[in-house]
């Protein structure tokens, strides 16, 4: 492990860095330096049959069904120039703004860059909202339009227009029902519009008097626990996180050849929502800041297939995504005894490897048999270029980055939030360290208040609080929310973000759960859920798990089986099982199965009697965006699952308050 002194020299090399991608100016001013900077090189990659695209074939070339095409620099400055001289003549200007409701593709990130240049304020609605979520989430901000990205969801803005107060609005693809309809544009009518219009004397103008301090964007928090906030971030904000994600993972002189760094040469996936803060910035602002290329996936269903042709080297995701990777690697081992008891034995050899600072040469030569049998064979189902991955919006588990790590794929783990731009704290790619976020980006002063937990909580000498932080990247506050925006700060100016972490001796960080989040027990104890749930993340077992028991006498859980794995237990075992899956969440002998697992965990992770599940309740439906259960960027709504499965709930807390399941009582640490 590096030591202090060498975490405190990466910060002093940190702070020293500057280049050209370091800067003060707004971001589209960038962003215009780099369209001539490379000018050649290929800056987005996007699918063929996917849209009905209305910039093809007079703006960009159709690609083939199925594979990718690209556009350069150049090309895509070309027509981000000529977009915003487009809504220019829509209406658009200076402080207007609009809001931005698609999902993930090429037409988001040029339309944004777009708005921006037109001195415009892009507000961004989630691909997955309603018609009720988008009559809010557009009036709110006072938006003269709304960019969608295809008559489907435009369908949802007509069903509210008599509510809404729209100049235009505009559709990504091609029009067909409303082609005829004043006030609807194709963005190919937009490009037209702006092609006749486009002067660069104007258009350079109109970059000029935008200011580091005007507003870029409205981004709405998910309105999990309330009414959604709409964060008001400045040119300067993400300019700051720029900055700051640069001087950590930029091409430093002082980092090694084997140290990845993202530069011009970088290839990406991106597939997270851009109507979240993360990719927006990790994803978009950054890698076009660096003169990188972005590939852009059909869909999250699709990311496997699309990895393969992008090839990218690095990828941001959350860590859902990471763990759907694993469970598809552990499918693939499967088949025969004999896969599996490789899978099992390579993994372990990988998470030796990662927590071993000076492997052996029996070490050594074990990692070399399991790279060839299992760890090469990922990578290529990665794309076979992957140098690294990014995870971020929740916790990822610290047995699965070491699993990653030990086999070659780094994941460096940060934390970030809306109102940071996001990105507060990262792991130092020089020195990743498995389950911490890493520590305070340069520019970021944080501190803990302790006085929000107990004393108790935690059982380490390190200081334990709510994380509260400050920097050139933060928000000044919420739009039209005064007395939300007071209450976000402390009085010298920190803003406080209802996280609770742990800090290491040397600066890093631990997550350990929402403040908000924190189980009461009705026996005065505090139980984090999320640390526990993080341990199922590489379970055969469970595919999702909710730990509850705010204010209840015990902890417990609901838990939605891995429905796949259970199959192929039952049939290894000659197992009958229903046909259902809500009677395979009621069989005894699934039921057994599953608790196993669980009174593994609770001895495992050396949870305390109070705080170890004693109870579960197995359901059938998976917890998705499409069913409200998951926010878009993939954390649970604990609300939601709460009340959808009410009835689970009660069955566990019923009359008698048993801490025994149907399966049995669930063996704890403290038991073992």
């Amino acid at each position: 492990m590096v030591s202090a002194d060498e975490i405190e020299r990466l910060r002093e090399r940190e702070r020293e860095y500057d280049d050209e991608v370091i800067g003060d100016g707004t971001l589209v001013e960038l962003f215009d330096e780099n369209t001539r900077r490379y000018s050649d090189s290929d800056a987005q990659l996007y699918k063929g049959g996917v849209y009905d695209r209305s910039l093809t074939p007079d703006v960009i070339s159709p690609a083939d069904s199925g594979e990718y095409a690209s556009i350069t620099y150049g090309e895509m400055g070309d027509i981000v120039r000529r977009l915003a001289a487009g809504f220019r003549e829509l209406g658009v200007q200076p402080g207007d703004r609009v809001s931005m409701f698609s999902g993930t593709r090429m037409e988001w990130a040029v339309s944004d860059f777009a708005l921006l240049a037109a001195g415009g304020v892009v507000s961004t609605v989630y691909k997955e909202s309603g018609p009720r979520q988008v009559n809010y989430l557009v009036n709110h901000p006072g938006s003269i339009g709304v960019v969608c990205e295809n008559e489907t969801l435009l369908d949802r803005v007509v069903k509210i227009h008599s509510e809404l107060d729209l100049a235009f609005v505009v559709v990504f693809d091609e029009l067909d029902k409303y082609a005829d309809v004043d006030g609807i544009h194709s963005l190919a009518d937009v490009y037209e519009l702006g092609a006749d219009r486009y002067d660069r004397a104007t258009y350079e103008s109109w970059l000029d008097d935008r200011e580091p301090e005007d507003l870029a964007s409205l981004i709405y928090t998910s309105g999990t626990t309330g009414i959604p906030k709409g964060v008001e971030l400045t040119h300067r904000n993400f300019r700051a996180n720029v900055n700051q994600i640069r001087r950590r993972s930029g091409p430093r002189p002082d980092k090694g050849p084997d140290v990845p760094a993202v530069t011009s040469d970088t290839r990406t996936l991106s597939f997270l929502p851009l109507a979240h803060v993360f990719e927006r910035t990790v994803g978009h602002f950054f890698m076009f800041a660096c003169g990188a290329t972005v590939g852009y996936a059909e869909s999250p269903d699709t990311v496997g297939e699309d990895i393969a042709k992008v090839q990218p080297n690095a990828a941001a995701s959350v860590p859902r995504v990471y763990e759907r990777i694993f469970d598809q690697m552990r499918e693939e081992a499967g088949g025969s005894a004999a896969k599996e008891r490789i899978f099992g034995w390579a993994t372990d050899v990988a998470r030796r490897w990662a927590r071993t600072e000076e492997p052996s040469l029996g070490l050594r030569v074990r990692h070399a048999v399991a790279d060839a049998l299992v760890f090469s064979d990922v990578k290529e189902q990665l794309g076979g270029e992957i140098e690294y991955l990014v995870s971020g919006g929740g916790t990822l588990s610290k047995e699965l980055s070491e699993l990653f790590l030990g086999m070659g794929i780094p994941i460096y783990e940060g934390y970030g939030l809306t109102e940071g731009a996001p990105v507060v704290t990262s792991n130092f790619p020089e020195a990743p360290r498995p389950g911490t976020l890493g520590a305070p980006v340069t520019g970021v002063d944080v501190r803990l208040d302790e006085s929000s937990v107990d004393d108790d909580f935690d059982d380490t000498d390190n200081r334990v609080g709510e994380l509260l932080f400050k920097g050139p990247n933060v928000t000044d506050g919420y739009w039209k929310m005064p007395e939300k925006t007071e209450s976000a700060f402390t009085d010298d100016g920190y803003f406080k973000t209802g996280d609770i972490v742990e800090e290491t001796p040397d600066g890093h960080l631990r997550y350990e759960d929402r403040l908000k989040n924190l189980l009461v027990l009705t026996t005065g104890k505090n139980v984090s859920p999320e640390p526990i749930e993080g341990e199922f993340a590489t379970s055969p077992q469970i595919e999702q798990i909710m730990v509850i028991g705010d204010d209840r006498k015990f902890v417990a859980a609901l838990i939605v089986p891995d429905f796949e794995q259970v199959r192929q237990w039952a049939g290894k075992r000659d197992v009958d099982l229903p046909d259902s899956e809500e009677a395979i969440c009621e069989d005894e002998r699934v039921r057994e199965w599953i608790n196993e697992e669980v009174q593994l965990v609770n001895r495992e992770f050396g949870l305390d009697s109070e705080a170890a599940i004693k109870q579960f309740e197995l359901v059938a439906t998976e917890w998705t965006a499409d069913n409200d259960l998951l926010t878009p960027s993939l954390k649970k709504k604990r609300r939601n699952i709460l009340s959808a499965f009410e009835d689970r709930v009660d069955r566990i807390y019923g009359e008698t308050n048993s801490a025994e399941t149907a399966a049995g009582p669930v063996a704890t640490a403290a038991d073992d």
